[in-house]
């Protein structure tokens, strides 16, 4: 054989080789449509109350870690309560944003047992953020449907690119805040309390980014493939996290925790979050009274009734908490940007020309619903 013959071959085998480990490799995101239930019939759940239940987990929580458990009494009788493997010491340590997470999980609850018809009775539990049991439930049929669309629950989502600069109306924010206006504070991008929080959310991201605690803890938190995904159900994807095209197939088939513990993972990391920073409408602020577990149960419920409303008008939400995270920078928080009140939440808004299809991962009801 000849050596041109012989290169033409080995060409030829390379690209056959290449092309068969493609096709065997990793090449989709595992999205939420993805996920099928357990039907676990060990469960005495109404499909009433699968439903409900499986709309309130549609709550967001940091990392996504679902932070919650629902313990089953009796039909239309829970104890919806903290999951403590759920939690998230690095970032999190005094179990404030788990907290915060029930209470959107609480809303949705709400807001899905009225459409079926049912009215709730909450009796709070806990006596602070560490406590298992938050929340006593109980569900009563009621002739009175409430007329709320079930698909702004569905379709609620964290957007983190493709925003757009045009400050948000003011008629708009009023439109979020409603009957809740008192605990919202809007920064425009054309103010010197805009460009404080801009500079200050990169700087304790930086911060976050190189403390080795809370860096491995998103690594333990982030399914890079599809397998560990659909094995979880929970946690940050690299469809939620927006890594898509070759990035993320190379991710999904390539990348593991080492990797996300890398210098050059956390400067990427950063790159992205100086661009996030540099292009939105604004920032979105919501504080509270106290540090209470009702009151971060209260706050939760108020969040979540505002993203509900963001996609009718096309304004995407971004949570980003590393100032609240990192005591340095917290604590510069209020005196820097004129609040008295507790901050509990710092959300990047901005308008979006294409509002996306949620695909964040959440655990099937049969996971996180427990018999008493």
């Amino acid at each position: 054989m000849n050596r041109r013959k012989f290169l033409s071959l080995a060409g030829a085998s390379v690209v056959v080789v290449a092309g068969t480990t493609y096709l065997l490799s990793d090449r989709q995101h595992f999205v939420r449509d993805d996920i099928k239930g357990n039907n676990n019939n060990k469960l005495p759940l109404k499909p009433d109350e699968k439903e409900i239940l499986y709309l309130a987990s549609l709550a967001p929580s940091g990392h996504n870690t679902q932070p919650w458990i629902v313990k089953y009494l009796e039909p239309y009788h829970w104890i919806i309560s903290n999951d403590k493997t759920k939690w998230l010491p690095a970032v999190d340590p005094t179990q404030r944003e788990t907290i915060l997470s029930i209470g959107a999980f609480i809303q949705n609850l709400e807001y899905a047992a009225a459409i079926l018809g049912y009215s709730c009775e909450f009796s709070l539990l806990a006596l602070n953020n560490q406590d298992e049991d938050i929340i006593e439930a109980k569900l009563k049929k009621t002739t009175n449907k409430v007329s709320f669309d079930t698909k702004a629950i569905k379709l609620r989502r964290t957007v983190r690119s493709g925003y757009m600069k045009e400050p948000l109306k003011k008629e708009h924010v009023a439109f979020l805040t409603g009957h809740d206006k008192d605990y919202f504070h809007f920064f425009s991008n054309n103010s010197k309390e805009y460009c404080w929080l801009n500079e200050q959310t990169i700087e304790a991201n930086r911060q976050q980014t190189f403390r080795d605690a809370a860096q491995s803890e998103l690594a333990d938190w982030m399914r890079l493939s599809s397998k560990e995904a659909k094995k979880y159900c929970d946690g940050l994807t690299t469809a939620s996290m927006e890594i898509n095209g070759m990035p993320g197939w190379v991710v999904r088939n390539f990348y593991s925790k080492k990797d996300v513990m890398g210098k050059k993972f956390r400067e990427q990391g950063l790159d992205k979050v100086k661009e996030q920073v540099g292009s939105s409408g604004g920032w979105l602020l919501i504080t509270s009274k106290d540090n209470s577990a009702s009151t971060l149960i209260e706050t939760g419920k108020r969040l979540q009734r505002m993203l509900l409303k963001t996609r009718e008008k096309s304004i995407a939400i971004h949570p980003m908490t590393q100032i609240l995270e990192e005591a340095e920078y917290r604590n510069e928080l209020n005196q820097s940007i004129g609040i008295s009140n507790t901050v509990q939440f710092i959300l990047r808004a901005g308008y979006v020309k294409n509002y996306p299809d949620p695909v964040s991962l959440r655990r099937p009801v049969e996971r996180f619903v427990k018999i008493q």
